[in-house]
């Protein structure tokens, strides 16, 4: 038997983060997915599906997802139900994810510690920029 999900979509809202009585991390958002084909009038349909983790990926995607960023989830289809205070059924499907993937770049930098240097600057340079010319290693930053 398998139960297994993969989805790629964005945030309808921010996570929710809660924590259990005993203190463990759960996170609730939905994430909104596109369907493969489009309606009689040419509309884009979308599955509006409920995402929850737990422990550690709950805070990390906590401090980082927000409302409408491009994210994959990975998990399994969980269905639970309960009593309503009305004395009826209730039943929940929802994904439990155990890996969400961050599609896109944090658009807001205000996460970023500015006393943090950007590693990324000798990525981002022009590898060819000097035509050839011989390369100085004690201009690089080598690890060793």
């Amino acid at each position: 038997m398998l139960n297994r999900v993969i989805l790629i979509g964005r945030l309808t809202k921010d996570p929710e983060l809660r924590y259990t009585p005993s203190g463990v991390a759960v996170t609730q958002f939905t994430l909104a997915v596109d369907r493969p084909f489009t309606s009689q009038g040419g509309e884009r349909e979308a599955d509006f599906l409920p995402i929850v983790t737990w422990r550690q990926l709950a805070e990390t995607c906590a401090n980082y997802l927000k409302k409408g960023r491009l994210t994959a989830v990975e998990g399994r289809v969980q269905v639970r139900n309960y009593e309503n205070s009305e004395g009826k059924r209730v039943y929940v499907t929802e994904i439990v994810a155990d890996n969400v993937r961050f599609l896109e770049g944090n658009k807001d930098n205000s996460q970023r510690d500015p006393n943090e240097p950007d590693h990324r600057r000798h990525y981002d340079k022009d590898p060819f920029h000097d035509d050839g010319k011989p390369i100085d290693p004690a201009d690089l930053d080598l690890p060793f």
